[in-house]
């Protein structure tokens, strides 16, 4: 087989074979094939689609271009959830200790940030001590002792999609629906999970900025995931304005941990316990967890008597970390410097935009914009308002946690260009849009 043949057939619009496709991507991860014929197949795709017979057979030979999780022989039936991004979205603290509170074990691989704002890894590393990086054996260990596990990726999972994405953000083919889907689904087959929970994020501080463009990547990262054996439910979120009112990685923290002791911003809180619904839903496999509201019942009762906040300070001490940060919130890492942003007008929130509040806090020093770059965890803003809420004139909008008094000013400046005001009552935004069910 040649490569050179395989990007003919996609450049004139044809559907590429399974055993071309494996063989482009082993070729590929192997170091056989160079970057160039690599991109041009890339672009080929990007400019012609690929069919869904076709996007499955890519997300699966790149799931299995490197090392798989198997959690088999520890958890009966293991479910994951991934969110497509989002500012302020902590989810996974909450949800990952209230699931399996509920008997259904959790093991999860999770990443560090890049952009605007940090990962789920950087936002458990504001908890001194817990430790991301585990050993394949460690990881088991945990899951099969606990019950539940949170930590970097182990092994090279899916190591043609970290290759890919590199060349896609070089080659102007990032925003290829088949590509995302497949980079997305690979880690999650490669993770080992039978049913996934897809959080897929739709607004100003999303990928996808509209719904209808959400909605096609949400249904065909479902039907990749039922076409490869897995059980599938993808929520349509609202990323227009920040979940929650923190963005920052000790502040997201101490609001995951507000949550988990019952309190929380109302908007978090139900947007953990809707996902958490859904993968109880999954790992109930039709004959458990099917009445909605028995199952939020229960999760309600599991958030606000601490079940959940038990499971998750287990968590944390059983990977080393301080559990008297979980106590005591106020011992995470504490920025000198505050400021507060006040609102301009009377009137009512009609814009909050989550991209610039996230660009706001990035300049604080909450993001990063290479791998190699640190994070300051103490920085980052808290919102207080929602799109239409009524304000006054002079009233603390947002509130600025800083180190640096040089960057305060840039903060400032993208927080300006964030916030509208409308001299009407404006409706408040929905937490979701749509949820798409799939079973394999």
């Amino acid at each position: 087989m040649r490569a050179i043949d395989v990007i003919a057939h996609k450049r004139d619009g044809q559907a590429l074979s399974k055993e071309e496709i494996d063989w482009f991507i082993t070729s590929y991860t192997r170091g056989n094939l160079p970057d160039y014929q690599a991109a041009a197949l890339l672009m080929a795709i990007y400019l012609n689609g690929m069919s869904r017979e076709e996007t499955v057979n890519l997300t699966l030979a790149m799931a299995y271009s490197g090392d798989t999780l198997d959690l088999s022989d520890i958890i009966e039936y293991s479910v994951d959830k991934h969110s497509s991004g989002g500012v302020g979205d902590k989810t996974s603290l909450v949800v990952l200790p209230l699931v399996a509170s509920c008997g259904v074990p959790v093991a999860k691989m999770s990443g560090r940030g890049l952009g605007f704002s940090g990962g789920t890894l950087d936002k458990l590393e504001a908890i001194a001590g817990y430790r991301v990086n585990l050993s394949g054996e460690e990881f088991r260990a945990l899951a099969a002792r606990n019950g539940i596990v949170l930590a970097g990726q182990s092994g090279e999972l899916a190591p043609a999609d970290g290759k890919l994405y590199a060349l896609r953000d070089v080659t102007s083919t990032v925003p290829s629906l088949p590509l995302i889907a497949s980079s997305i689904m690979s880690k999650k087959i490669a993770a080992g999970a039978n049913g996934v929970v897809l959080d897929v994020k739709v607004g100003r501080g999303a990928f996808m900025t509209n719904l209808d463009d959400a909605r096609q990547l949400a249904q065909t990262m479902v039907d990749i995931g039922v076409d490869a054996g897995r059980d599938m439910i993808a929520a349509l979120s609202d990323m227009n304005q920040p979940l929650g009112e923190a963005v920052g990685n000790a502040l997201e923290v101490a609001e995951a941990i507000a949550a988990l002791k019952g309190g929380g911003p109302a908007d978090f809180r139900e947007h953990c316990l809707i996902v958490s619904g859904y993968m109880l839903r999954l790992a109930g496999q039709g004959a458990k967890w099917t009445d909605d509201d028995e199952v939020q019942a229960l999760l309600v009762e599991y958030l606000d008597g601490g079940v959940a906040l038990t499971t998750f300070r287990k968590m944390v001490e059983a990977q080393g970390g301080d559990v008297s940060m979980v106590d005591d919130p106020h011992k995470l890492p504490v920025a000198h410097i505050i400021a507060s942003f006040e609102a301009e007008q009377d009137g009512y929130i009609a814009q909050l935009a989550a991209d610039e509040i996230a660009w706001a806090a990035f300049e604080l020093g909450a993001g990063r914009e290479k791998k190699s770059d640190s994070i300051d965890p103490a920085v980052g803003v808290v919102v207080h308002v929602k799109v239409g809420d009524k304000v006054r004139r002079g009233a603390p909008l947002v509130t600025v946690y800083a180190n640096d008094d040089a960057k305060v000013e840039a903060c400032m400046a993208h927080l300006q260009n964030a916030i509208a005001y409308s001299d009407t009552p404006v409706d408040p935004l929905p937490l979701f849009y749509d949820t798409i069910y799939g079973s394999k």
